[in-house]
């Protein structure tokens, strides 16, 4: 096959729109272009990428910037391919319109949840790397997709929440502005203990650990009267991502104060109950006296009986 018959193959008219022909040398740049397109766009887009978490910007908006740089990538390519073809884009304004009004009645849910995950992505009231509280659920964002969230959870286990559920239900972030969190832990010690002397010891333990805050100040409060105990709490502020590290910083707390309780000889409460009885305990039952005698009248009326039954 000569140079002219491929030529001739190639100029070949497949169809023509109005007075555009095409013909099959443009059909075959078409994809030859795109994967080109695609793969100098994904190759952009990784530097890009790159160069954004080497100045330390933050993940979420990261994420909401190669999001941008995408779509904007894939609409160029787009126009650009229907260049090629000469086909102008009017040519698709009843096409587009018809499957624009079939999605929206079918995927409503969907259109949601990707309307929303760019809500998120561009308000930011949620983040990469926030610590949500979802109902009885918590979790560390890993990423805000287009439709869903992906959260981890506590326990490791990864959860996918969609976008809309996230803007119309309330969620807690802790970490919203910053990491810091106010937490308690409360401690009941047996009546008659030093107050005072309990309190001092709850203030020193927080003073003196190296993860909680010095401003606000920690402090102990004499909470109440309790059926069995006198309750204390003590309050403090810490730096915590998760709420994994609390609950280690809490548990820590707990240790040193049931080791500074018992060198101070102060005792940790534990229920209690006290049994009032009103008025007096009758015992019932006959003694063994009382059975024995009952056996001897039982034989001796027996043996009259017999005796009268002789006569």
């Amino acid at each position: 096959m000569s140079w002219q018959d491929i030529k001739e193959i190639l100029s070949f008219v497949l169809f023509t729109y109005g007075e555009s022909a095409i013909t099959v040398s443009q059909v075959l740049q078409v994809p030859l272009l795109l994967l080109l397109a695609w793969f100098i766009v994904t190759r952009i887009g990784k530097l890009i990428r790159r160069a954004m978490l080497a100045r330390k910007v933050a993940p979420d908006a990261v994420h909401l910037f190669s999001r941008i740089y995408l779509i904007l990538a894939i609409a160029v390519i787009v126009v650009t391919s229907l260049e090629i073809l000469n086909i102008p884009l009017k040519a698709f304004a009843f096409v587009s319109g018809a499957i624009a009004i079939g999605v929206g009645f079918g995927a409503q849910n969907i259109i949601n949840n990707f309307i929303s995950g760019w809500i998120l992505m561009w308000e930011r009231p949620i983040r990469i790397g926030d610590f949500l509280e979802i109902g009885d659920t918590k979790g560390v964002v890993e990423s805000i997709n287009t439709r869903s969230t992906l959260i981890r959870r506590n326990d490791g286990v990864h959860m996918l929440v969609p976008n809309s559920h996230l803007l119309e239900n309330t969620v807690t972030n802790w970490t919203l502005i910053d990491n810091i969190a106010r937490s308690t832990v409360r401690v009941g010690v047996a009546y008659g203990s030093d107050v005072e002397k309990v309190g001092a010891i709850i203030k020193q333990t927080l003073d003196d650990h190296d993860e909680i805050l010095d401003g606000p100040a920690p402090i102990a409060i004499f909470e109440d009267f309790g059926d069995n105990a006198l309750i204390f709490d003590g309050i403090f502020w810490v730096c915590a991502s998760s709420e994994a590290d609390i609950r280690r910083i809490r548990s820590d707390i707990r240790f040193r104060l049931y080791k500074q309780f018992n060198d101070a000889g102060i005792v940790i409460a534990f229920p209690q109950r006290d049994l009032h009885i009103d008025g007096e305990l009758k015992l019932t039952g006959r003694s063994p006296s009382g059975s024995e005698a009952n056996s001897e009248s039982s034989s001796e009326s027996n043996s009259e009986d017999e005796q009268s039954r002789q006569s």
